[in-house]
Parts: C-alpha cells; structure tokens; sequence
C-alpha cells in the first residue's frame, strides 16, 4: 500500500490505530502529477481524489488527535522529491499538520534516495516506534 495508504487509512479511521509510520508517501496528491493522472483515470477527476489525499484529510480531519505523532521518514536526495518530479510534498504534509495541530514527526534523512536501502536503513527504528506505542496500551 505505501506511505500514503497508511496515512490516509489512518485518517480516515480515527482511533483505530495506535501508532502509524510511514516512508516516503505521496503527501498531497491531488496537487502532484501523479496523483493528478491517476485521480482523473481511475476517479474521473482530481476533486474525487481529496478523499484519498493526506493533506485534504487533515486539513478536514475532525476526529480525535492521535496521541502519538505519525512518523514520516524522507530522504533528501529521492528523485522523486527533487528537481520538477516534486511528487511526494513532504514540507506540505508538514504545514497542514502545524496548522491544524495535528502531531507529526518529519525526519528529513540526508542523502537518502527512494530505495530499499533508505527503507531499510531506518526500518528497525519504526519496528521500535510501533513496539514501544503496543507494549504502551493498556
């Protein structure tokens, strides 16, 4: 599913999760390329899309706040964060949470590309991440 499944399906069931982490999503797709094609082929058009785009579903959000913040894991050089690709908008994801006080953690990974290597470089640390918050559940 990737990064963006699990934010969006965590915010589109608040409560249900006790902690969500994620590498690398597509944060806004309704206001990247990708997410315009696909939204407009698969939905019939971009509008259709806010429903399944992190950014649209916080800045609507009315459910509880989580108590832990969502974990977001970016790498610096992804090629598909850079240049005219700009597909993922972490630094979007990042204001819409600020300005809706929704909890967010943003690692900007310096060096990192969109690779098996980046996921697994900081894989263990999510395994604790999600770890510490079950054992933490009463």
């Amino acid at each position: 599913m990737g990064g963006h499944g699990a934010l969006t399906l965590a915010l589109k069931n608040p409560g249900k999760y006790t902690s969500v982490s994620a590498f690398a999503p597509i944060c806004n797709p309704t206001k990247c390329p990708w997410g315009v094609k696909a939204f407009t082929g698969y939905l019939g058009g971009v509008e259709a899309g806010a429903a399944y785009d992190a950014c649209e579903l916080i800045k609507d959000y009315a459910g509880p706040l989580p108590i832990t913040p969502f974990l977001v894991d970016q790498g610096t050089s992804d090629n598909f964060l850079t240049g005219d690709v700009n597909q993922l908008n972490p630094a979007t994801l990042q204001e819409t949470c600020k300005a809706k006080g929704f909890p967010l953690t943003l690692r900007m990974q310096d060096g990192y590309d969109h690779s098996y290597f980046f996921m697994s470089s900081f894989m263990d640390e999510h395994i604790e991440f999600h770890a510490d918050k079950l054992y933490s559940v009463d």
